[in-house]
């Protein structure tokens, strides 16, 4: 079945529906109407712009080029998990834990499933290998970012609790044991409730794609269930690291607590 193009002007008719809802927004004085208006032309800047870029890359295939492209993604997605947390650690710290986090994770969990589940040829095909680094990075940001955020949070509120069990004789990681789990158990939770709800209440973004692209839907639901199998792992294991590497530079070589390295929203 041939794919319906869509028009421009068509685009902006579905514009109209933000235009409304920020005009709600603001009568009802919530706040966010500039926030969505934004949000929403960045979005079809940054979209219309990477369109641009993928047909570009798709015509070369050229491995620097996907290769930089990767590394580009990469660093905005470590820029944002800087940005959606309150308290962050100091210096280039949040962002490297962050990036270091999603780079371990989110890349040898789309080069193992390029080579060794899909296996196209070249194995960094463009047309496989930067969907799934996208998808996989964009929820291995969200993952690490809530993990981050809640462990920085928590070891702020709890700061007297974590001195106490320290001047006890506990090590850091002992000290740290319960903030550690419940920060992991944020990062994860989206991915989990994301995979619990799928082909129920929701049908995933690829599976839809590529069913109004004209593909069989047995075929459709196969790689949506590696997306999601995939993208639970890659962000399970990056807010376990995540965690882990933010944990201990929240203390120093003596174990004792550095509040002085967090900064306060």
């Amino acid at each position: 079945m041939e794919v319906i193009d869509l028009a421009w002007w068509k685009l902006g008719l579905a514009a109209l529906l933000i235009l409304a809802l920020a005009l709600t927004s603001h009568m009802a004085r919530l706040g966010v109407s500039r926030s969505l208006l934004i949000a929403t032309v960045r979005t079809v800047i940054q979209l219309a712009l990477i369109g641009l870029v993928l047909e570009a890359l798709f015509a070369s295939s050229a491995f620097y080029w996907i290769a930089l492209l990767a590394l580009i993604m990469l660093l905005v997605a470590g820029r944002e998990v800087v940005a959606r947390q309150g308290r962050r650690l100091r210096g280039w710290w949040a962002f490297g834990i962050g990036t270091g986090a999603m780079f371990v994770s989110s890349f040898t969990v789309t080069v193992l499933a390029l080579t060794v589940v899909i296996g196209p040829d070249p194995w960094y095909a463009p047309q496989y290998a930067i969907p799934l680094l996208g998808m996989m990075l964009g929820n291995t940001m969200t993952g690490v970012s809530l993990a981050l955020d809640r462990l920085n949070d928590s070891v702020w509120r709890q700061r007297a609790v974590i001195e106490n069990r320290l001047m006890l004789g506990q090590t850091w990681q002992q000290a740290l044991e319960d903030i550690r789990r419940e920060a992991m158990r944020s990062g994860m939770m989206p991915s989990i409730n994301a995979m619990a709800a799928a082909g129920i209440v929701s049908l995933p973004g690829m599976m839809t794609g590529q069913i109004l692209a004209g593909s069989p839907p047995a075929v459709a639901v196969k790689y949506q269930i590696l997306v999601m199998l995939i993208i639970t792992a890659g962000t399970g294991f990056g807010a376990v690291m995540a965690v882990g590497w933010g944990g201990r530079r929240l203390f120093d070589e003596r174990e004792r607590l550095r509040l002085d390295r967090l900064i306060e929203p």
